[in-house]
């Protein structure tokens, strides 16, 4: 697999709830070891264009492409071996140890009733100590933090060694450090095992931190994509959320990041 192989390619994406259009005619590409952050208010459709590459919600048309290939013409399990997916809101129901869970992220590869193999057990710890929870493997899910649930969830989708990671919000309940530190795992994990990911942010300046290229949407349809340095660009935060921003450099890293400028009044 070439280094700058295109992993998820989405086009002309539509999606209906109801009478409701909720994407008109979105692209989107990914491509190996990149992180692309998408963007925009609630209702956008950002959670459901993820939900769509993993056929939780049915495409329309031949629009989404995993590894060249079609996603209607596989199965679940075929896109689970090819799809990793850390959903919104994580509920592990039952009290499963830490190494349990991230073990299920194997069931894609192994047949009906075949126990694991030397690569399974490999594979889910190599997957736990990448992300540094593999010393608190025996501990069960209600013992830990938010944030080390998250790595967990994390793990198991790195476990399925998939090629391309959807993540939707995957900060949305840290505080701002274990955000920085899960969205810096995100990122080195893709680099090193060439995986794609996609991501969706509420929090603009994280996702201009961490994100290679951006994707914007508004009311189903995109209104601007590029690197962080293409999209920072205060008329478009007006647009996408009808806020007044300035755009800065980060004193370390040298990405842009929005300072907001307060309502009348305040």
């Amino acid at each position: 697999m070439a280094q700058d192989e295109v992993v998820l390619r989405c086009e002309g994406v539509g999606a209906s709830l109801g009478d409701r259009r909720v994407l008109d005619a979105v692209g989107v590409w990914v491509k190996r070891g990149e992180v692309v952050g998408v963007l925009g208010p609630n209702g956008a459709g950002k959670s459901t264009l993820l939900r769509l590459v993993v056929r939780v919600l049915e495409p329309e048309v031949e629009c989404v492409w995993v590894c060249g290939e079609e996603v209607r013409s596989l199965s679940q399990k075929e896109i689970a071996r090819r799809v990793g997916y850390v959903p919104q809101q994580v509920v592990v129901p039952f009290p499963f140890t830490l190494e349990e869970v991230v073990r299920m992220g194997r069931w894609p590869h192994l047949g009906r009733l075949q126990p694991e193999g030397e690569r399974d057990v490999r594979a889910v710890r190599e997957a736990m100590e990448e992300v540094g929870v593999w010393g608190i493997r025996g501990r069960r899910v209600g013992e830990v933090s938010g944030g080390e649930l998250q790595r967990v969830v994390l793990a198991r989708a790195f476990a399925q060694e998939p090629a391309v990671l959807l993540l939707d919000e995957p900060t949305s309940h840290l505080d701002p450090g274990f955000a920085c530190r899960v969205m810096g795992l995100v990122r080195g994990v893709c680099r090193r095992r060439g995986v794609g990911a996609l991501a969706t942010f509420h929090d603009i300046n994280l996702a201009l931190l961490y994100a290679d290229r951006l994707v914007c949407l508004k009311e189903g349809k995109v209104l601007a994509s590029g690197t962080p340095e293409e999209v920072a660009d205060p008329a478009l935060f007006r647009d996408l959320y009808g806020i007044e921003v300035v755009c800065i450099s980060h004193p370390v890293s040298g990405r842009p990041q929005v300072v907001f400028v307060p309502e009348a009044g305040l």
